[in-house]
């Protein structure tokens, strides 16, 4: 009987391998508890028009569908989800009468992408989540707490030493703005790309994309190479000559984000102000990236997990993937 072929991006461990993953996933998971998370699962499939709000994602959601439905059944309105975020946005407006405020949650559960598979990259992977929601309004210690939590997990798992790369949406959206940009959503999507394809592209993307003009173009290219362990990314950023009101508002929240981690956990959290997302990185130079206001991303060889800060308009969230 021969083989069936294997799928790619879909891995099945061996029971040694299983014994692995456990033990790393019962790591998160007492670390979670430890700090007071409370544990939820959300159902695999959402609503595709739901999924779609998160953007350019199209071509990795896997559609759901009945082998024998009928022509004019809708089931191709609903997809697995391809992470956590848009499930427990849904959840908490669906069960907001019933959860006290901040809602703590951590979540670890599967989720799918039609992506190409790759080193760290799989098309069903586990992703662990981390979350603070409040209503209306939610106290800044916690995306300081998030952050920390998130050193404390890779502190106690067997991986090389990670590193946390911060960033605050504030304060790249201000940036932007005070520069020049038209559509500073652009200007965000195309600086968090540097690694990928470099800054000369990069700054075409900022032109074309963003409406940025020659000078704006060069300054948020010195603000994506600003990354500093301490508070001195503050006089960096302010020695570009950009101004806006929501960018003083940004350094502040990042600043005291980096300045209580480095007094609890020196050098394992760094301002890193090229990314969109938090980063977790197995080295100091950041390269190996993998991801609340404040952004949280993260790579370490071994252990992959990501995570975007989508937050609904009527919440205020901390979180960390």
């Amino acid at each position: 009987m021969s083989r069936p072929p294997s799928l790619s991006g879909f891995p099945e461990w061996l029971p040694a391998q299983r014994i692995v993953e456990q033990h790393l996933l019962d790591t998160v998971r007492r670390v979670f508890e430890l700090h007071g998370f409370a544990s939820i699962e959300t159902r695999a499939v959402e609503p595709l028009e739901q999924m779609l709000r998160k953007g350019d994602i199209d071509k990795e959601v896997y559609l759901l569908r009945r082998l024998h439905a009928a022509d004019d059944e809708d089931d191709t309105a609903l997809g697995l989800h391809f992470d956590l975020t848009v499930p427990f946005a849904r959840y908490v407006l669906d069960n907001a009468g019933h959860l006290e405020f901040p809602f703590r949650r951590y979540q670890i559960q599967k989720a799918w992408r039609g992506e190409r598979p790759q080193e760290g990259r799989f098309r069903e992977f586990t992703q662990a989540d981390i979350d603070v929601v409040g209503r209306d309004t939610l106290a800044f210690h916690h995306e300081v707490e998030v952050a920390l939590v998130m050193v404390e997990v890779f502190s106690a798992l067997p991986c090389p030493p990670a590193v946390i790369s911060v960033n605050n949406r504030k304060l790249a959206e201000g940036f932007f703005r005070g520069a020049g940009a038209t559509d500073p959503t652009a200007a965000l999507r195309a600086l968090d790309k540097i690694d990928k394809i470099g800054p000369d592209r990069v700054a075409e993307l900022l032109c074309s994309d963003a409406g940025l003009g020659p000078t704006g173009t060069t300054a948020c290219l010195a603000l994506a190479a600003i990354r500093t362990p301490d508070l001195s990314f503050v006089d960096q950023v302010r020695a570009l000559g950009v101004e806006h009101p929501l960018l003083e508002e940004g350094l502040a929240e990042l600043a005291a984000v980096v300045g209580a981690a480095a007094e609890r956990a020196p050098g394992a959290v760094v301002a890193n102000l090229r990314i969109a997302r938090v980063a977790i990185t197995s080295s100091d130079d950041g390269s190996d990236k993998v991801n609340c206001a404040i952004t949280i991303a993260g790579y370490s060889p071994g252990v992959s997990k990501q995570w975007k800060d989508n937050p609904n308009p009527s919440q205020s969230r901390a979180s960390s993937r």
